[in-house]
């Protein structure tokens, strides 16, 4: 028998509150660390917290185990930021939840395109319908905040 790679259900995803804030920073800090996402200081999570999406870990104490913020960038488009999965909670569907909720806010903010950037594989965004496209493809003041040294590669899906 073929072993066969099973989705677990992934606790609920949530807009994120305000209070939200300094949890979203401590995720992404691992992230920063670790080269994946870019710094960014606690005020970016305070002005930004209505454009995320969270799961909470199930344990008590509130830790998250993952996030998407999705900013609707006009004339159809959306980007989809600081897209993380705590380390200890990859692989149990949480980024795929995240992902299927970001796309349907996205669909409600009349979006007909979404990009995003990754520095990794890429395999949930190919998974989840996204293809590689040029930069110059992406809402302009997007893509140029994007820094050529990282190695950023962009991703569209169309809804």
């Amino acid at each position: 028998m073929i072993p066969v790679a099973v989705e677990l259900p992934a606790a609920p995803v949530r807009p994120a509150r305000p209070g939200d804030a300094h949890a979203l920073f401590a995720l992404s800090r691992t992230f920063v660390v670790s080269g994946e996402l870019r710094p960014r200081p606690l005020g970016h999570y305070r002005t930004r917290t209505g454009e995320f999406l969270l799961v909470e870990e199930n344990a008590p104490g509130g830790a998250l185990a993952g996030c998407v913020g999705v900013r609707d960038e006009g004339y159809g488009d959306a980007v989809l930021h600081n897209f993380c999965v705590a380390r200890g909670s990859q692989g149990r569907g949480i980024g795929s939840a995240l992902l299927r909720v970001a796309l349907g806010r996205a669909r409600g903010q009349l979006a007909t395109r979404v990009f995003t950037a990754t520095t990794g594989p890429a395999v949930l965004f190919v998974r989840h319908g996204f293809v590689p496209v040029e930069p110059e493809r992406a809402p302009a003041a997007w893509a140029a905040a994007l820094d050529p040294a990282r190695g950023s590669r962009v991703y569209v899906r169309t809804l």
